[in-house]
């Protein structure tokens, strides 16, 4: 079809977020996850617990987690929403995968990060297959990821901490480019400053264990979104759904 200027829009239907969550150990992510739109969850490691929700066998290579995108893809169901749990455990795999493919005993047998760099050919395989569960099945993304802390070395600014998602760095910055939303799951958290003797002074951190989840980036933490969300919202899946735009 030829382009022309009578091809020129000025809106696109809302389609189904793709979400990128990272967040503290054991604050409730998965939960989050679980409580989407009709969840099915292709397993990496085994986090679900006590959870009730439609799961694939816990899968200990990438040809399993492909085979079960695979399966959500060209199977008739009704689910909404594919949640993968946990993308730094689904590293490995694909790490396995890449030297597999290339006859190599490990990931770091080429040396200087080639083996890194080949890796990402296979996560924009796995990515491709999320793109398909959401253009043509119409199915939300969830990924769920642990968070690390490390060191951003600002061109700016004087070097400093925060946190950032558990994967090799190239591999971290491919997901985060094909997510729509990036939510970082924190508690919220105050500073008291106490006297204690000798005119020294201690800073403390004081919570109630109100889980939120930020939208927005901040020097402390990576986030992002698509939508004009709230800078920050409690860490509840009915909350986000109500933020994010709807419709018409």
């Amino acid at each position: 079809m030829a382009i022309s200027l009578a091809s020129l829009r000025t809106t696109t239907a809302l389609r189904p977020p793709r979400i990128l969550v990272h967040g503290v150990a054991g604050i409730g992510k998965t939960t989050f996850a679980a409580s989407a739109d009709e969840p099915v969850v292709v397993m990496t490691e085994d986090g679900l617990g006590t959870l009730q929700v439609p799961h694939f066998p816990l899968a200990t290579n990438f040809a399993e987690v492909s085979e079960a995108l695979d399966a959500l893809l060209t199977e008739q169901h009704s689910y909404r929403t594919v949640v993968v749990d946990s993308v730094d455990w689904l590293e490995p795999l694909i790490w396995a995968e890449t030297a597999r493919r290339n006859g190599w005993p490990s990931i770091e047998s080429p040396g200087f990060g080639k083996g890194y760099a080949e890796a990402l050919n296979v996560w924009r395989e796995y990515i491709d297959k999320l793109n398909a569960l959401r253009d043509q099945k119409g199915m939300a993304v969830i990924q769920i990821a642990h968070t690390d802390i490390k060191r951003f070395d600002s061109p700016e600014h004087e070097p400093y901490d925060r946190y950032v998602i558990k994967l090799q760095t190239r591999a971290a910055a491919l997901l985060q480019e094909h997510s729509d939303v990036v939510l970082f799951a924190n508690y919220r958290l105050s500073i008291a400053k106490a006297e204690v003797g000798f005119n020294k002074k201690v800073a403390r951190a004081l919570g109630s264990g109100e889980r939120i989840i930020h939208t927005a980036e901040r020097p402390a933490f990576l986030a992002k979104n698509r939508y004009a969300l709230p800078d920050t919202l409690p860490l509840d899946w009915k909350a986000f759904v109500a933020a994010m735009p709807q419709p018409e």
